[in-house]
């Protein structure tokens, strides 16, 4: 009962820019870390972006800072990330998931306390 829905996903052109959003249904994220992953084809999924259930911490790769920005909207249940300047290798399919009892960093690197995932959306970059 407790899902994530990512959407906004698509193809962009190199220098464009995407909103992605992640919905919650049978739960509230208001206590909730959120993370942002990617993973491309034939590599590890990585963290991209965390933020804290009190938007006190928020971590982001190396490789997207200044170009992506997490938010959240509690009150409509949903996380964004706002990403720009995309290039190709930011093509992957994007998830967004939820944990508690956890810091950004481990989140985000160490993939820790992650209880629900959603299904992906598909960022393409290219030409």
């Amino acid at each position: 009962q407790l899902q994530l829905v990512e959407s906004g996903g698509g193809l962009v052109q190199p220098g464009g820019s995407l909103r992605l959003s992640c919905a919650a249904s049978g739960f509230t994220l208001d206590y909730y870390a959120i993370g942002w992953f990617r993973q491309a084809p034939g590599k590890e999924r990585e963290g991209v972006s965390c933020i804290s259930s009190s938007e006190s911490s928020i971590y982001y790769r190396e490789s997207v800072k200044g170009r992506f920005t997490i938010s959240r909207d509690n009150a409509k249940n949903t996380v964004y990330l706002q990403i720009n300047s995309l290039k190709p290798e930011d093509t992957a399919v994007y998830y967004c998931a939820a944990g508690r009892f956890t810091s950004v960093q481990a989140m985000c690197v160490r993939k820790r306390n992650l209880e629900v995932w959603g299904q992906g959306t598909l960022v393409t970059v290219s030409s």
